[in-house]
């Protein structure tokens, strides 16, 4: 049975922090610039704890059973005179998202999602945003599933520490080089 629960991040901060790290370890697999977790953890960490206390965070964590299986984390962006958007509202958006493996394929954060997303409607939210990799196929379907759509692509360019020549971002394409 999964159970889906509203939670303060502080006071499961070991989970959360546990779970977080297993999701960076697995962007970086897609995201070769991923910086790692132990390097960062401190300040992401309350980074999200301030966004869930000062802009109206939310994270819900699932439950199969008695074990924590994942987690959902979002946050209202404060609308401000720099938008280019007709929407005048708050923005919600959907920072971090996890599922364990042994858990995944059960719908669990299809759960989280539909759940988080009707909290923020029901105070009016009616603009969602999120980020996900351009290589993190599997995550775009389930976002086009839930409807949402492309709206804008970011390029990036890095480049070696002498500004000499652009930095591999992802790993190689299975078959390619």
């Amino acid at each position: 049975m999964i159970t889906i629960t509203s939670i303060q991040i502080r006071e499961h901060y070991d989970l959360i922090n546990a779970m977080m790290k297993q999701l960076h370890l697995s962007e970086k697999a897609f995201f070769l610039k991923t910086a790692n977790w132990d390097n960062i953890a401190v300040d992401y960490m309350q980074h999200v704890m301030e966004m869930q206390e000062t802009c109206n965070g939310t994270c819900l964590l699932a439950y199969a059973d008695a074990t924590p299986a994942g987690f959902i984390f979002a946050y209202l962006e404060e609308a401000d005179e720099s938008r280019i958007e007709d929407y005048t509202g708050h923005t919600l958006y959907v920072s971090d998202g996890y599922v364990a493996s042994e858990f995944r394929r059960q719908g669990i954060y299809r759960m989280m999602n539909d759940k988080l997303e009707r909290i923020y409607v029901e105070m009016g939210v009616r603009r969602i945003v999120r980020y996900t990799l351009s290589n993190n196929h599997r995550m775009q379907q389930f976002l086009v599933s839930e409807n949402y759509e492309p709206v804008r692509l970011v390029y990036e360019k890095w480049l070696t520490p002498d500004g000499e020549k652009p930095v591999r971002l992802f790993p190689p394409s299975p078959g390619r080089r």
